[in-house]
């Protein structure tokens, strides 16, 4: 793969980019939990069975979960911000198609393209790291990673406000209304990275993940009807099997995967994933479970009889909490690293499910678990990127992102599947309508909690970082630090022209190699530059400016500062990998 920067000067990022991202992402996350406040009556309002309408919810999520390695990929290659726009629209597309329709297959098509824009997640992170300095990086990447609860959170009570008072389909204009805000705001604010990596779009990668997550789920959401033993339900879990080991080799194989695999092979990414799988399926639990209890009439003798505002407004601290949490975790994780931060979060998801248990019998009991559930989401959100960012090398954290991104994505596309057949099944019928029980509930609870703790024990195996990327800095000092070190590892020259002169606004890219871009940034006026050095090693300088051929030219990193001048009147060199 070759990464090379682009011939447009690169636009300097306003202090409203960051709120804008943030704005973007927590507007994709709303698709998540749009429907919650309804999905009791989804049955009735689509005509179907209950099994069928969980995927209205779980048809976003997987299309998210698919959505999230598609754009980023797609953003490297094309631009991010042009992706992050194509997303926002297709989710404004989707949400009109839901508007105009109670056709089951028409709404389960409209909310497939509402969640393909999740993939806003990744790309407004992959924005963030190429145009903000190095000390504001981390606090800007737990906000926007933590945009995906805190939308999801917050989304409850102005559906629920909505659908009480309007048809249900106002939901869905509604959510055409902020993704079409986003995309304005996206156009006037957010500039453009520079940054491209040229190859193809591996489009057989793209579908053999799409087929193998269709094929893994469809039988959960359907295995109890169609029986957990019937050849339909083994055969399709075998198929799953199959094509998803078929795209793992083929994926190993690509020159240009789309996701790469190997990047997984790695302890500390490893670990990371597998407890962002467990944390995504806690999420969402809570938000299907508490709206239910909180609007189910009190004679059935545990239903809380609480109305559809009530009961968002009680469960909206999930996301308000999310979004508060973000600077505790800042401060938290500068003083004692994000692992710390995300098995902190892991115990308070865990004490929250587990007091929960026995916190169902008033609405009151309903407020302390969304408070307690959201500190904890929030600390764990927060802490993947940071880990992500400090197990593998610069050029490679936006692969990385991305990936951990999708295993979030997964969590909550199981957990949608697994808890609405709980639900389901345990629900009993009256007059024709099924109603969920405490026991399902219960069960339900039961679940996230043991998810949480799968994850606590991911999290516990976490190797010490190698490297501390210190992104997270949170105060003057630690932001000074940052430059410090920067400044005593880097690759630090002047770009010359071929009379000597120095070239200003030069763009110089640090590849390392294996051809992955590691470091951008653009001459002074007087031609110098200085690019920091994620590691000891060999690395390509490559320059490029306006009026002047292109150069490459071959460079090695012993540890501390190197002077290499880069002069564009010489030959470059193709860089491949």
């Amino acid at each position: 793969m070759r990464l090379t920067p682009t011939d447009q000067p690169a636009r300097t990022a306003s202090g409203a980019v960051v709120p804008v991202l943030a704005f973007a992402g927590i507007v994709v996350a709303v698709m998540q939990t749009l429907l919650v406040p309804v999905i009791k009556d989804l049955p009735q309002l689509l005509d179907t069975a209950p099994s069928n309408a969980t995927w209205v919810l779980t048809s976003t999520l997987l299309s998210g979960a698919v959505a999230t390695p598609i754009m980023g990929r797609l953003g490297d290659l094309y631009g991010k911000r042009r992706m992050l726009i194509a997303s926002l629209s297709v989710m404004v597309v989707g949400a009109l198609v839901s508007a105009l329709t109670s056709d089951l297959l028409l709404m389960i098509t409209g909310r497939t393209l509402q969640g393909f824009a999740m993939g806003a997640i990744p790309l407004g992170i992959g924005l963030m790291r190429d145009m903000l300095p190095r000390e504001k990086l981390g606090s800007a990447m737990a906000l926007m990673s933590s945009s995906i609860g805190v939308g999801g959170g917050l989304a409850l009570p102005l559906a629920a406000l909505i659908a009480q008072h309007a048809d249900w389909h106002a939901l869905f204009y509604g959510a055409a209304g902020l993704g079409a805000l986003s995309i304005v705001l996206t156009l006037l604010v957010v500039p453009e990275s520079t940054m491209r990596a040229e190859g193809t779009f591996d489009l057989l990668g793209a579908l053999g993940l799409s087929t193998g997550l269709v094929l893994f789920l469809l039988p959960i959401t359907k295995g109890s009807d169609w029986g957990w033993t019937s050849g339909t339900t083994l055969g399709l879990f075998a198929a799953s099997a199959v094509v998803l080991v078929l795209w793992g080799v083929y994926e190993l194989r690509a020159a240009a995967p789309l996701v790469d695999l190997r990047t997984t092979a790695r302890p500390a990414v490893l670990f990371t994933n597998l407890a962002s799988i467990m944390v995504g399926v806690s999420f969402y639990v809570v938000s299907l479970v508490l709206p239910q209890l909180l609007q189910l009439p009190k004679a059935t003798g545990y239903g809380l009889g609480q109305s559809m505002v009530v009961a968002g407004l009680l469960v909206a601290p999930l996301g308000l909490t999310m979004m508060f949490t973000a600077p505790v975790y800042a401060r938290l994780s500068a003083k004692y690293g994000p692992k710390f931060t995300l098995i902190l979060g892991m115990l308070i998801i865990a004490i929250g499910y587990g007091a929960g248990l026995g916190l169902m019998s008033a609405a009151w009991q309903s407020l302390v678990i969304a408070v307690v559930l959201g500190a904890g989401i929030g600390l764990a959100y927060s802490s993947l990127p940071a880990l992500i960012v400090g197990a593998v090398p610069a050029s490679e954290t936006g692969a990385a992102n991305g990936l951990n991104t999708l295993m979030r994505s997964i969590g909550t596309s199981v957990s949608s599947a697994v808890i609405g057949m709980v639900l389901a099944n345990t629900a009993n019928t009256v007059n024709g309508v099924e109603i969920p029980t405490m026991h399902g509930f219960r069960v339900s609870f039961l679940i996230a909690t043991g998810a949480v703790g799968v994850g606590l024990l991911m999290a516990l195996f976490l190797p010490k970082p190698d490297r501390a990327p210190r992104l997270n800095a949170s105060s003057e000092e630690d932001a000074n630090l940052e430059r410090a070190e920067a400044v005593l590892r880097c690759f630090r020259g002047r770009v010359l022209g071929a009379d000597g002169s120095p070239v200003a606004r030069a763009k110089v890219t640090l590849i390392d190699r294996r051809g992955r871009q590691a470091g951008a940034t653009l001459s002074e006026e007087d031609g110098s530059y200085a690019l920091a050095v994620p590691a000891e090693g060999a690395y390509v300088l490559a320059a490029k400016a306006s009026g002047h051929g292109p150069l490459a030219s071959s460079a090695t990193h012993a540890g501390d500062e190197s002077a290499v001048d880069v002069d564009l009147s010489l030959p470059g060199e193709t860089v491949t990998a």
